[in-house]
């Protein structure tokens, strides 16, 4: 094995440390928790057997090297994760949005009640 080989395995196993701590600190959800470990361990994989991987991917995918299907596989999973945060972020501001309409209204049910106390007294 290769010293980058070694480097790559310490990473890794530390972010699957560092995600289970997360998980139980109450950080991650469930699914959080089954996302990035699946992520890490097909990481870990590769790491083990770049070489490997890398030709049997350019193999299926017809490429002429091998390392350049690592880096198609790489830029796929990684528009794939963003489009997961801009699901994330999407739903959050929806919640958002949800979340100042009812304010909003509560505030505009408490400022009438107000007028209404005011008047009468």
């Amino acid at each position: 094995m290769l010293v980058v080989q070694y480097i790559a395995l310490v990473g890794i196993i530390s972010l699957m440390l560092y995600v289970l701590s997360e998980y139980g600190k109450k950080e991650f959800d469930w699914r959080d928790l089954l996302f990035w470990e699946s992520l890490l361990i097909i990481m870990l994989i590769i790491a083990l057997k770049p070489i490997e991987i890398a030709l049997e991917i350019k193999r299926v995918l017809g490429l002429a090297r091998g390392f350049d299907a690592l880096f198609v596989v790489a830029i796929g999973i990684s528009y794939l994760m963003i489009f997961r945060v801009y699901l994330a972020v999407d739903k959050a501001e929806r919640e958002i949005t949800e979340l100042t309409r009812k304010l909003a209204i509560e505030l505009e049910e408490i400022n009438e009640k107000l007028e209404e106390i005011k008047k009468k007294a």
